[in-house]
């Protein structure tokens, strides 16, 4: 199957709360490329979310607003804000809050593609 040209303008009520206590909506997930994925994530104030890790993926958060904190690995943590990213290797533990008085909202591109298989709940 050979990748083709896309067009996607995502729709605001496709979002979907998830249980790991953010909100989704799946920018980019198709099966002609599983090369990559790309969400956009939203954690509301006062708001952690569960630990997790992505098996054999790797995560790139881009922060479009608010402020938060990830933390990595249960012993490492960054401040992030609007503008600011981190990549996050595969096979790493990993849960962001929303340390703002706004929605955290950011952009998840995975590479190889997010699936269902590739994430692993740690609580």
């Amino acid at each position: 199957m050979s990748m083709k040209v896309l067009i996607r303008r995502p729709v605001e009520s496709d979002e979907f709360p998830t249980e790991e206590r953010c909100h989704i909506l799946e920018m980019l997930n198709e099966s002609d490329d599983p090369s990559q994925s790309i969400a956009r994530a939203r954690v509301e104030p006062g708001v952690t979310t569960a630990w997790h890790q992505l098996k054999n993926t790797s995560e790139v958060y881009l922060i479009i607003s608010g402020q938060g904190r990830v933390e990595l690995n249960e012993d490492e943590s960054h401040e992030l804000k609007a503008g600011e990213l981190v990549r996050i290797p595969p096979n790493t533990p990993q849960r962001i809050e929303n340390t703002g008085i706004e929605d955290l909202v950011f952009l998840c591109f995975c590479t190889p593609a997010f699936g269902d298989d590739c994430y692993e709940a740690l609580e």
